[in-house]
Formats: C-alpha cells, sequence, structure tokens
C-alpha cells in the first residue's frame, strides 16, 4: 500500500505539510521525484526548497518520498 506520489500528490505535501506553520513531514531542502513521467527520458521532480516542480532525467540521483493509500 505504499507507492511514489505523483506530481501533484506531491505538490499537495510541499503545499500542506512543508509550508505549514509548524512544518510537517520533515522534509529536508531537496529535490523529490515523483511517479509522474515528464517524457520518455524525464521525470517529474518537486523542488522543497521553492515549491519549483520541472523534468529531470530519470538516470539521476534524488531522494524519493514515499506515501501511502488510506
Amino acid at each position: 500500500d505504499w507507492y511514489l506520489p505523483s506530481k501533484n500528490e506531491l505538490n499537495l505535501m510541499y503545499t500542506n505539510l512543508h509550508n505549514a506553520t509548524p512544518s510537517l513531514g520533515n522534509f529536508g531542502p531537496y529535490y523529490y521525484w515523483s511517479s509522474s513521467e515528464y517524457n520518455d527520458t524525464l521525470a517529474w521532480y518537486q523542488a522543497f526548497d521553492t515549491g519549483y516542480q520541472d523534468g529531470e532525467d530519470k538516470l539521476s540521483q534524488l531522494r524519493v518520498r514515499a506515501i501511502r493509500s488510506f
């Protein structure tokens, strides 16, 4: 029941958890992978320092944050 969040779910985590006062989820100022593909060679990531989303080469090493369905 654990999975890698989509780009929209990851953005909700940034908006509703990371930006909460106090910040929730213990997110560092890193780039986190989403499960959403940008194209054949890129996947979406979320920057947890700025909230920026963009595509990154799938071979790049970024952090992941699995979430649980309920």
